[in-house]
């Protein structure tokens, strides 16, 4: 195990910083791959050990897997494995996206993780599986999960619960199903498999997909992955947060979907700019700019929750350093991540010295307040690890990370482009 031991920057973040591919996007391309037998080309791939399990359990379907430097992946061949036990590790979208696939495909799997991931729920994603006629046997609710392959029926389903994880499990489970099966969610989440599958819908309307029309090749699953807009959050933050920095992010991803906490800064005060908007494989792409401002009080409502979740940790990072309230609402999905994240946001922050308060499904930041070094126990979860990173640039003394590895979950480059940026803040004990 090892720790990361962050000091205030001393100097301006400047400069330009290509990120990782987009977690959400190389799952999915990956994934579906499963539905095709040519080869799937997939650039800038994220090679977070999330996406890694992704690939692993490809390979042990039958799949062909190669690397070709350090982000590019092809993949070929056929799902011919009826049998398997397929290692999740830390991956919820793996293991949910793979209760879709293999719910209507001929075999017998079971669905392992590890620890953490078997804490996490699966209910919510077998129990509409189930609807539709899906064999899926859980562990109280949880990994292990068995899964033998049935003939599914195309359902309606009007879900309680915002997961773009669940509508992509019934998605991908629809494409084998008979008949149409229609979907509408609470409020509208991250919406990649429609896009891959070509289905458009407002956030009122029912999502439908009709197996006999649904197109997907190769060709369509091919693509560049374009940068990671909850990889930048961490460093958009940290630019507004330390004097006199400037950061830009080329091709990064701004699915409207995807880039709300943007949208907020921005509403809010902070100097952040995308320039010309491009089109590619059914994503938009754009350069970030942002450099340091001062932010009005961040508000996070039931509205916008369910699109901000993964940047939450940082976020209430942010608010320490503002005048005012920033509040944080609707946020119970936290409970059920890699950690406990309402927990261990609030628990860090105040143990640096930050004024926060604990609220059902959420918690507030009074700001300003300088924030001073401390341990921080991130039980293993990458986001809070980095989250705190960013937070010690402008604490006093030295902010202790433990568990530093665990950023290798999603963002791997982020120690060395975290040295790139602060070489002077940063140094790692193994």
């Amino acid at each position: 195990m090892s720790r990361a031991i962050v000091t205030t920057a001393t100097a301006p973040l400047r400069g330009r910083l290509a990120l990782p591919g987009d977690k959400s996007i190389s799952h999915r391309r990956a994934l579906m791959s499963l539905f095709v037998k040519d080869e799937v080309r997939l650039d800038n791939f994220c090679t977070g050990e999330d996406c890694l399990a992704t690939l692993s359990c490809l390979e042990q379907l039958g799949k062909r897997v190669s690397r070709e430097g350090t982000n590019r992946v092809v993949i070929s061949g056929e799902l011919t494995a009826e049998a398997a036990e397929l290692d999740c590790g830390n991956s919820g979208t793996t293991a949910r996206l793979l209760m879709g696939i293999l719910a209507g495909q001929n075999g017998e799997w079971i669905l392992r993780g590890d620890t953490s991931l078997s804490r996490r729920p699966m209910e919510r994603v077998a129990e509409p599986l189930q609807l539709m006629g899906a064999e899926i046997e859980l562990t109280d609710g949880h990994l292990p999960a068995k899964i033998r392959g049935a003939s599914l029926q195309g359902i309606s389903y009007n879900s309680l619960v915002a997961s773009a994880q669940v509508k992509t499990a019934l998605l991908l489970a629809a494409i084998r199903a008979k008949g149409t099966t229609r979907y509408r969610e609470p409020k509208p989440t991250r919406d990649h498999t429609e896009r891959i599958l070509g289905i458009r819908a407002d956030s009122r309307a029912w999502i439908e997909l009709d197996p006999n029309s649904t197109k997907l090749n190769s060709t369509i699953l091919s693509a560049r992955v374009p940068s990671d807009p909850s990889s930048a959050a961490f460093w958009v933050v940290a630019a507004i947060m330390v004097p006199d920095s400037e950061l830009r992010f080329p091709s990064v991803l701004i699915n409207p979907l995807r880039i709300v906490y943007m949208a907020s800064l921005r509403n809010n005060g902070a100097d952040v700019s995308l320039s010309i908007t491009r089109t590619r494989h059914a994503e938009e792409i754009t350069k970030v700019q942002v450099r340091s401002s001062v932010v009005r009080p961040v508000t996070v409502n039931r509205d916008i929750s369910a699109a901000v979740i993964d940047e939450i940790p940082v976020l209430a990072a942010l608010a320490t350093g503002i005048e005012g309230t920033s509040t944080f609402q609707d946020l119970q999905e936290l409970r059920v991540k890699e950690s406990d994240r309402l927990s261990a946001i609030t628990e860090n922050l105040r143990a640096m010295g930050g004024n926060i308060e604990e609220q059902e499904g959420g918690f507030r930041v009074v700001g300003p307040r300088k924030l001073h070094g401390a341990k921080i126990v991130t039980e293993g979860d990458h986001r809070i690890a980095m989250a705190f990173a960013i937070a010690g640039l402008v604490a006093e003394g030295e902010t202790v990370i433990d568990h530093a590895e665990c950023v290798s979950v999603s963002y791997p480059e982020f120690w060395d482009h975290f040295r790139t940026l602060a070489p002077n803040s940063i140094r790692i004990q193994e």
